[in-house]
């Protein structure tokens, strides 16, 4: 266990350094971040001193260490536009970020596992070809439809929900959250749903072939065979055999879901890193995209290396294997 660790951590790193040297890449070869900070009355010699000042006449190999000990302790430099610090400004929009896409994957957990379950066992049921047709049409639409459908329903035309807005806030020191709000609460109902469908179809259609194949087994036919409740047999013996796909599976989407946000939060307006990076891919701010590819980078290989972990917690067949090497 603890030598797989290390060899996921290593990894971890190795993929860390790649997607600095990405970043590092952004800050060197798209356009010149003089030309970003300076007016046109900015004369060569201010030019030539801010270059200096920067750093940015050393060599290459002497930047990229710079640049890796700056980022290591997230220091982005100051954002072209907003002439901020890079970090003030992920760090006031990371939280709303972070809500919508936890509570979009909480929705896809408990919707999607329930439904997988329940279509998976009740295979000609009239309710499982309704929740298969669901699943069609979310895996079928783009999330930016599916967006536009529910703004148009439900603020449109029924007024019941807000279009757009993150809805009144509770401060707690740096972190904020719209979870104690009722406005707050209302506001988030229609963007968690469009970022959380796509992964909602998936967990179930991954739930309901997983039991489907499981429910077939040799295990489960001895179990029925000596007598135990269906309730156990379903739940207790096929659910949990069916978890480490399911984890594999959600672990890359909640990855992906807070990397790819950015449709959801640009057609609700909702203030998180998504809109901030949209913006500044706009403004060409290289210093936020730098941010924001690190970041998700470092989300990612942190969420994967849970999920390697979790392996071994839920299945039993690997701490065996590798008890045996």
């Amino acid at each position: 266990m603890l030598a797989f660790t290390i060899r996921r951590l290593l990894q971890a790193v190795l993929v860390m350094i790649t997607v600095a040297l990405i970043s590092f890449t952004l800050f060197r070869f798209v356009g010149d971040p003089v030309n970003q900070m300076v007016g046109i009355e900015t004369t060569p010699e201010q030019r030539e001193a801010l270059r200096e000042r920067l750093g940015l006449n050393d060599p290459v190999i002497v930047q990229f260490g710079r640049f890796m000990v700056k980022a290591a302790q997230f220091d982005f430099g100051t954002s072209y536009q907003f002439r901020q610090p890079v970090a003030e400004l992920i760090g006031r929009r990371l939280p709303a970020t972070l809500e919508l896409s936890v509570v979009s994957a909480l929705f896809a957990l408990l919707v999607g596992i329930p439904m997988g379950v329940y279509t998976g066992l009740n295979r000609n049921s009239v309710l499982s070809k309704l929740f298969l047709s669901v699943s069609l049409i979310g895996i079928s639409l783009p999330t930016f439809f599916i967006g536009i459908l529910l703004i148009f329903l439900f603020s449109v035309t029924l007024q019941w929900l807000p279009s757009f807005g993150r809805g009144e806030v509770v401060d707690f020191g740096w972190w904020n959250t719209g979870l104690l709000t009722w406005s707050g609460l209302k506001a988030l109902i229609l963007p968690s749903i469009t970022l959380g469908l796509f992964q909602m179809t998936l967990i179930m259609r991954l739930v309901r072939s997983e039991m489907l194949e499981v429910i077939r087994t040799d295990y489960i036919k001895f179990a029925r065979a000596r007598g135990l409740r269906q309730r156990s047999i379903h739940f207790r013996h096929a659910l949990k055999n069916t978890l480490v796909p399911v984890i594999t599976i959600t672990g890359l989407q909640l990855g992906s879901i807070i990397a790819f946000a950015i449709i959801t939060e640009t057609v609700f307006q909702w203030p998180g890193m998504g809109l901030l990076f949209l913006q500044s891919v706009q403004n060409v701010d290289i210093p936020i995209m730098a941010a924001y590819l690190m970041l998700i980078a470092f989300m990612f290989v942190t969420i994967n290396l849970i999920v390697d972990l979790l392996y071994f917690v839920v299945d039993p067949r690997l701490r065996g294997e590798r008890s045996t090497h």
